[in-house]
């Protein structure tokens, strides 16, 4: 499992990604040699922090200790028409409609890209006329926590390329 927890970091790693924009959009990622066994350890640790996160592992969720998105407002948890009002702290609400909304949700949980979606976005949009129960107002706010880990986690790969 480590050697894919190796892959998976180096594929999320923004370097390699800006080095091989171009290529990557042809052709199969070609994976970088790790330099040296610790460095290999550190990446795949990354990696494996990624994967569960991306799996929705619960307990990797938790492990991150980020705050929640509250979700507040009265009304009938329907989603109308969803906007994202900035708060000036990084934070924002994300409404889903006039009076309910999502509160605290870090705006790079909102802007983040993963190919050419925006997922805290396009889940939201998938749904829109949907009335949202218990579990999708959690599971909402683990896709929040886990586009706001993801970021910070990527940051730390760092592979030469």
């Amino acid at each position: 499992m480590a050697i894919f927890d190796y892959i998976y970091a180096a594929l999320h790693d923004p370097g390699y990604r800006a080095t091989y924009a171009d290529f990557l959009k042809a052709d199969f990622p070609r994976v970088p040699y790790p330099a040296d066994p610790a460095t290999f350890a550190r990446i795949a640790a990354l990696g494996a922090q990624l994967r569960q996160l991306h799996l929705m592992d619960q307990a990797a969720i938790d492990a991150h200790a980020l705050p929640p998105s509250p979700f507040e407002g009265a009304g009938d948890n329907k989603i109308d028409k969803l906007s994202f009002k900035a708060k000036g702290d990084g934070t924002g609400q994300v409404f889903i409609n006039k009076t309910q909304f999502f509160d605290a949700v870090p705006q790079v949980a909102w802007e983040f890209y993963i190919g050419g979606y925006q997922p805290a976005q396009k889940w939201l949009k998938d749904r829109k006329g949907r009335t949202l129960a218990f579990a999708d107002l959690k599971h909402y706010q683990n896709i929040v926590k886990i586009l706001t880990a993801t970021p910070r986690l990527m940051a730390q790969i760092d592979l030469p390329v």
